[in-house]
């Protein structure tokens, strides 16, 4: 088969990387343009990998207005009493994006804060609950809200204190946080869920915003 002469994506420089995505070569300028935009890398795209080692050794601290509920100080004695509702809701992110390969970082962020949003309120003694519009973030959001109403029966039948309200909506904000601290910003990206993954979730020393994620 021969090979095109430009780049399929461009149409106008020279094809020479093979992209997985496309299934065929492109040239490196698309590469890194496209990459997790309008290109939907799978993980093991060496492309990719090289791309998310620099992106690590070069990552920038977030702006004050780009961390989830800046407000909000969450210290790590509540993430550690906590550890059994992180761990699970880690762990239903990582079957929900498993199942539905489509799932985004910016997918769960979104259903994430949604979700946190619907506790911030219940705290405030008012119930308001709105999830995200688009399918995909609206089933996360129902998926999470699934397994919390779980957790606390389970809690419950098993005569161990039921988790309140109120500790649950700094979980859901520190999880929130890790996502965006973890991610690219890409629509495509799944680094977070990469994180979710390989240690269901990092703990509190190794998250790239640790020091504005937890507070001592």
């Amino acid at each position: 088969m021969a090979q095109p002469v430009s780049c399929p994506i461009c149409k106008k420089r020279r094809p020479e990387r093979f992209c997985p995505a496309q299934g065929e070569k492109i040239c490196a300028v698309c590469c890194g343009t496209e990459r997790e935009r309008t290109l939907d890398c799978p993980a093991d795209c060496v492309y990719l990998i090289a791309a998310h080692r620099y992106e690590r050794e070069h990552r920038q601290l977030l702006a004050a207005e780009e961390i989830p509920f800046p407000g909000l100080e969450i210290t790590r004695s509540l993430i550690h009493e906590q550890q059994a509702l992180v761990s699970g809701l880690a762990h239903t992110l990582v079957t929900f994006a498993e199942e539905q390969r489509a799932l985004t970082d910016p997918d769960a962020l979104a259903a994430i804060i949604a979700l946190a949003e619907t506790y911030r309120t219940l705290n405030s003694g008012i119930y308001y609950e709105k999830p995200p519009d688009a399918p995909l973030q609206a089933a996360l959001y129902a998926a999470l809200a699934s397994f919390i109403q779980q957790y606390k029966q389970q809690s419950t039948g098993a005569n161990l204190a039921t988790v309140k309200d109120s500790a649950i909506f700094p979980v859901l904000v520190y999880l929130a946080r890790i996502c965006r601290g973890s991610t690219n910003g890409r629509p495509r990206s799944r680094l977070f869920l990469q994180v979710l993954r390989a240690g269901s979730p990092p703990s509190q020393d190794q998250p790239a915003e640790a020091s504005r994620i937890i507070v001592p």
